[in-house]
């Protein structure tokens, strides 16, 4: 269903952009190799559950997200596919992981001691974690799978997946990479050496399977290369397959005006016209997503590019014209308008930060509308 929206600024998302970008991972990798689509962070901006069903349509098996509220969101929306919690989640909340089928990231011996004091029915779904190198989440000795394994409580709790995060795939120089993928399989072993049952194995996030389509194992990850968005800029410039970006965010023009050499501009007066110029009035700022920092980035009007001017507000920003537009002209913030293009990738090297900031910095006050 389409946001009820009464200002005049809007995300556009494409999702078969989204799905196109599946499509072609998907004929890069092995045939035993499957997709977990992931919408952590409400879809990198994008829209979760939108997102999830049409990554499900283009041939994803499975879904990953961040936290337990939004897997659970995903699950009253309809969404019945596997869906694998990244993060940690208190042992409490097994009840409920359970109730709506959803998988739990593990990788302590003390959140196991602590899960056998909850009272629940039914048999838990848990991926372990391990930690080859990112140094955030994960067991990364084989001591502490050995003391996890003898804890864990193999008939209420089941090991389904088991799984690792690259820190450096989307850089030039691979050894670190490499270095990861072979402590993955060395702790692997172990684990399997400890459980009878089958175990599927996913390492491969964005910038791996791009990269090295038949390294990847039973899952990868397919996070900000699904929305069509390059992991790194190293990735940008190789581009080892074009992606289609599924986001553009444009608004319009509510207010213009011409102001005389020396006029000053928004809070700190910190813009000075050195001449006559042609000014206008833009319904998107801070609470939007635009930052403060945003100043002097580029916009499009009539296909061409027009500098934003004086401080970023609350809920407006100013932009530079090059000649008066009449009220309603669309405002390009991030897309394409005739032969110009303004992209999140560019956005993020302007500002000194990573597209997926980018992305997720659009606040749910800007309305989204899917085609």
């Amino acid at each position: 269903m389409e946001q009820k929206s009464y200002r005049p600024a809007w995300i556009e998302i494409n999702l078969s952009a989204i799905q196109a970008n599946i499509h072609q991972l998907n004929r890069r990798l092995s045939s035993t190799t499957k997709i977990f689509a992931v919408v952590k962070a409400n879809g990198y901006g994008h829209g979760d559950i939108q997102v999830a069903k049409a990554a499900i349509e283009a041939g994803a098996s499975a879904l990953a997200v961040a936290l337990m509220d939004e897997a659970v969101r995903l699950r009253e929306a309809g969404i019945t596919v596997p869906i694998l919690v990244l993060g940690w989640v208190s042992p409490e909340y097994i009840p409920i992981a359970i109730k709506h089928n959803i998988m739990l990231t593990v990788f302590q011996k003390e959140w196991l001691t602590a899960a056998k004091q909850i009272d629940f029915t039914g048999e838990l779904k848990i991926h372990i974690k391990l930690d080859t190198g990112m140094g955030r989440l994960g067991m990364r000795t084989e001591q502490e799978i050995y003391e996890f394994m003898n804890e864990l409580d193999q008939e209420r709790f089941r090991i389904t997946g088991l799984f690792t995060h690259f820190a450096t795939a989307d850089e030039a120089e691979e050894s670190y990479y490499r270095q990861q993928s072979d402590r993955f399989e060395q702790l692997a072993q172990v684990v399997r050496s400890q459980y009878a049952e089958p175990i599927q194995l996913h390492t491969g996030n964005s910038a791996a399977s791009i990269r090295f389509p038949d390294q990847m194992l039973d899952y990868v990850r397919f996070g900000i290369g699904m929305y069509g968005l390059y992991p790194s800029l190293y990735m940008e410039k190789t581009r080892p397959f074009p992606l289609q970006p599924a986001l553009s965010l444009h608004a319009k023009i509510i207010h213009v005006k011409k102001i005389a050499p020396g006029s000053k501009l928004s809070y700190g007066a910190t813009y000075t016209a050195e001449k006559e110029e042609w000014i206008g009035t833009i319904p998107l700022g801070y609470a939007d997503g635009i930052q403060r920092k945003w100043q002097g980035l580029d916009v499009l009007i009539d296909g061409k590019r027009m500098p934003l001017v004086g401080r970023i507000c609350m809920d407006q920003c100013m932009v530079k014209l090059d000649q008066p537009y009449p009220v309603g002209t669309q405002v390009t913030f991030v897309g394409k308008q005739k032969n110009e293009q303004i992209t999140l990738e560019e956005i993020a090297h302007q500002l000194e930060t990573i597209n997926y900031e980018i992305a997720c910095l659009f606040t749910n006050r800007i309305p989204r509308y899917y085609h």
